[in-house]
């Protein structure tokens, strides 16, 4: 546990002064901007929460549970209602907040992770009939994606309704319980994407790159030809040339582009690496956690950050329509990098707390005479 709780630290110390780095390279032809000063605020108080959260017993979250749930769903009710929401590019998603913008459905994520981990423990065994398994579970998750939906973010709810997913599966649910309201959300999200222009152009776009390379799919081959143009090794850090107003939102949603430019494939590989490092970490945790709640908050959180980080580097490389979701720890984006944070700490919390019940629990088998790993034959 040890060693995994080490290794996650230091994958994410490399992608947070990775992150750091290349958004310094990446605006440092914005005059007047001010993104790595305050990114670099931002880092510094997810570490802050990170450590605190470290340090605190993970099991607390079960006590404000039910208050997180209540707090982001009035969130996303407000970010809804003009003039306290804040719109930008046709979508309502931050609220204004001194001298900075707060993303609510940000911390809806980790707040529905939480209660959802919670509901699974306390039901147990009932978790296979399609009450309390699918229906009660599903009706809450609803209420979120729906509100998250209605900004509209798609990127996030489909995220979101994938990792709950898998943590209902994980927690006993049935497969032929989730069939039908999966194959109803299919339906439902490809009526919907038909009838949405912008979003449709996405997909064809991302089925024709070249051929939507001066309208839609400008994005996606400025991208693309980032990728190319830095070959193996980049053409070296500052050196970039498609920063320079040639890729849209490259601080942001395509940072891993510049990181491909100016550092190369060696770079990008790394950061996959790290990522799947990340993964397996998570999953060790998880694996390793001394209860049920820790192995589903573990399970949740690790399956946040790696599939966004999937959906993001394959949306960068066009494996993947554009979905504007964020490079964990690296993408410019306070809330979501505090947010992100957090989930390590978390992450690093049920390590440590389970790590410490594992060895109370050995002390007491060997003073008890019970299986000790000291006893031999």
């Amino acid at each position: 546990m040890k060693f995994a709780s080490t290794t996650l630290v230091f994958v994410v110390s490399a992608l947070l002064a990775l992150g750091l780095v290349m958004l310094y390279s990446a605006t440092m032809f914005h005059r007047g901007a001010s993104f790595w000063g305050s990114q670099l605020l931002w880092c510094c108080i997810g570490l802050v929460v990170c450590a605190v959260t470290a340090k605190v017993d993970y099991q607390f979250l079960k006590k404000v549970s039910l208050p997180m749930m209540i707090l982001a769903l009035i969130m996303l009710v407000a970010v809804l209602i003009p003039g306290i929401g804040i719109e930008v590019n046709g979508a309502r998603r931050w609220v204004q907040l001194p001298g900075t913008r707060f993303q609510p459905s940000e911390f809806a994520k980790i707040a529905l992770i939480i209660a959802l981990a919670h509901y699974c423990e306390r039901k147990g065994r009932k978790m296979d009939t399609f009450k309390y398994g699918m229906l009660l579970p599903g009706l809450a998750m609803s209420l979120f994606l729906g509100l998250i939906f209605l900004e509209p973010d798609w990127g996030s709810t489909a995220l979101l309704a994938v990792v709950c997913g898998l943590m209902l599966f994980l927690a006993g649910t049935k497969i032929r319980y989730m069939a039908m309201p999966v194959i109803g959300l299919m339906a439902a999200g490809g009526y919907l994407l038909s009838q949405n222009t912008v979003r449709l152009n996405r997909i064809m776009s991302w089925l024709d790159p070249e051929g939507t390379k001066q309208g839609v799919g400008y994005q996606a081959w400025q991208s693309l030809i980032a990728l190319g143009s830095g070959g193996p090794t980049g053409l070296g850090l500052g050196n970039g040339r498609q920063k320079l107003g040639f890729v849209p939102e490259h601080q942001t949603d395509f940072i891993f582009s510049v990181i491909g430019e100016e550092l190369g494939l060696i770079a990008t590989m790394g950061v996959v690496v790290a990522f799947v490092l990340f993964v397996i970490c998570g999953a060790f945790i998880a694996l390793r956690s001394s209860d049920f709640f820790g192995f589903l908050l573990a399970s949740g959180l690790t399956l946040l950050i790696g599939l966004q980080a999937f959906i993001n580097i394959g949306v960068v490389t066009s494996t993947l329509p554009n979905k504007g979701l964020p490079l964990p720890f690296i993408s410019r984006g306070g809330t979501n990098l505090v947010v992100m944070l957090f989930c390590v700490g978390v992450l690093l919390s049920i390590a440590r707390f389970s790590r410490a019940e594992e060895s109370a629990k050995s002390t007491r088998l060997s003073y008890s005479g019970g299986l000790s790993p000291f006893r031999a034959g």
